[in-house]
């Protein structure tokens, strides 16, 4: 039994509880500790064996490294995902950077290419870029508000 614990002790340490359910029945719970503050709480998922003293002689050891192997595989996934989101996040970040300083080369070029105001003839403003429409629409007019002739509301 105890050989079987030893990889996952290596890390961690792990609790043992022993009850007696009836007179011919016990339950053994393996619960490993938290070995880190942040660590997924996935990994201190409890082990519960219940069965006859003579069953959990015969069979405790073989569970126990079923178990802990299930254990180390999590472990294992675990942290490769979140070495794989990390590295996503870092990629994500440096794209982002990246655009954000082509976007600003960009502006930059336009305007240090530009001709000077002295070469170019200067062209009249036409009367509605002032409004900001740019002639496309007419400018708005107010519409006439409507009225009852006989008291009530306006319309």
């Amino acid at each position: 039994m105890f050989v079987e614990l030893m990889p996952l002790l290596a890390g961690r340490t792990v609790l043992i509880t022993v009850a007696k359910v009836d007179d011919k029945t016990l339950r053994v719970n393996v619960i490993p500790t938290q070995a880190k503050a942040d660590e997924n709480p996935a990994l201190t998922t409890p082990l519960t064996i219940t069965g006859p003293p003579e069953e959990l002689d015969a069979e405790l050891g073989k569970h126990l490294a079923g178990y802990v192997q299930t254990h180390q595989h999590t472990a294992s996934t675990l942290a490769e995902a979140k070495a794989t989101m990390e590295a996503a996040a870092k990629a994500a970040q440096e794209e982002a950077r990246r655009k954000a300083e082509e976007r600003k080369k960009a502006i930059q070029k336009p305007s240090a290419t530009a001709t000077p105001a002295s070469s170019a003839p200067a062209e009249p403003v036409p009367a509605s870029a002032s409004t900001g429409t740019l002639g496309l629409f007419p400018p708005p007019t107010p519409e006439p508000t409507a009225t009852q002739s006989k008291g009530g509301l306006a319309l």
